[in-house]
């Protein structure tokens, strides 16, 4: 009967390594997901001309509601860390991303983000003292060309001012990206709180500069009050939270290249508003899918998996074969 009875042993935790990587993996890519709509949103629902304004609104009541719900202030040398975060990933970021989105076709300013894994990967090397393998730089360099080749066509207007917005949105998320996995999180703050102190500091650093230089637009009707809730919550405090926290848990060249997910993204919602894609779009979709995916699985994670997978089966074979 005892052996009837007798429970096979738990697998070790080192087994569940590769489901809970994926699984923060996943839930972190929900954040350029997100970020994807921004373009047509901006676009097709807000008020032009305003994009100091659009980012006010996207961070600042944001920001609030997550102080009001956590309750957890900065302490010591992080109220400046805090704001030098919440200018890189919000302040700069945000009206240098509307520009963009308001002076080029979605698609070019999402390929242009999309270099971010190469800054990402060049700021590793001088700040973290990270030195990116061959294979990121490769699937680096792969997924700008597969979105280039979906996004850039011989149609594609390139506004010199939008490309520099666009550019140096990049450059600013891509710093910001390398000091929040420097910095971490104090000890005992989530990542809800630490969203809330940047998309604070960095609000409060857009409202006077927005008061000065662009006023509130004269007509918001009811497509941009949806539009300024959908960028504040989905594609501000919820997403912002999800990427703090894989950031967090994540090597900087794992979570990188996930904003490559935000001009495939782009481009899907483009096909639903009645684009459609040529072969070469096609086939750098796929590429630029093909590098996402390459960037997770690199060739070492994939030898400890099958490692992994090797000694497990070896061991229960030895038990009950």
């Amino acid at each position: 009967m005892h052996g009837l009875t007798e429970r096979s042993p738990a697998p070790t935790r080192a087994s569940y390594a590769p489901r809970v990587a994926m699984g923060t993996v996943a839930l972190t890519a929900l954040a350029p997901a997100s970020w994807g709509t921004t373009y047509a949103v901006t676009t097709e629902l807000l008020p032009p001309g305003h994009p100091l304004f659009a980012g006010l609104m996207r961070a600042l009541p944001a920001g609030l509601l997550a102080l009001a719900v956590t309750r957890v202030l900065p302490r010591g040398d992080w109220w400046w860390k805090a704001a030098v975060l919440g200018v890189l990933n919000i302040g700069a970021f945000f009206p240098l991303l509307f520009l963009a989105a308001e002076r080029l076709p979605g698609g070019v300013a999402a390929t242009l983000g999309a270099t971010q894994p190469l800054l990402v990967a060049g700021l590793a090397i001088a700040v973290l003292r990270e030195r990116p393998t061959a294979w990121r730089w490769i699937s680096g360099v792969v997924g700008v060309a597969g979105v280039g080749l979906v996004v850039l066509g011989p149609t594609a207007h390139l506004d010199a001012v939008g490309v520099l917005a666009a550019l140096g949105g990049t450059a600013t998320m891509a710093g910001g990206v390398v000091l929040t996995k420097r910095w971490g999180r104090p000890e005992g703050v989530g990542p809800l709180t630490l969203t809330g102190w940047q998309l604070t500091a960095g609000g409060l650093l857009l409202l006077p500069l927005t008061l000065a230089i662009e006023g509130v637009p004269q007509r918001i009707d009811a497509g941009a009050i949806g539009g300024y809730l959908w960028l504040g919550s989905m594609g501000g405090l919820i997403a912002y939270t999800l990427w703090f926290r894989g950031i967090g848990r994540l090597p900087v060249g794992a979570s990188a290249p996930l904003v490559l997910l935000s001009p495939l993204v782009a481009t899907v919602v483009g096909i639903a508003l009645g684009e459609s894609l040529s072969l070469s779009q096609t086939t750098g979709f796929v590429l630029a899918l093909a590098a996402l995916l390459a960037a997770q699985l690199n060739p070492h994670r994939l030898q400890r998996i099958h490692d992994l997978y090797r000694s497990t089966c070896a061991k229960y074979v030895d038990e009950f074969g």
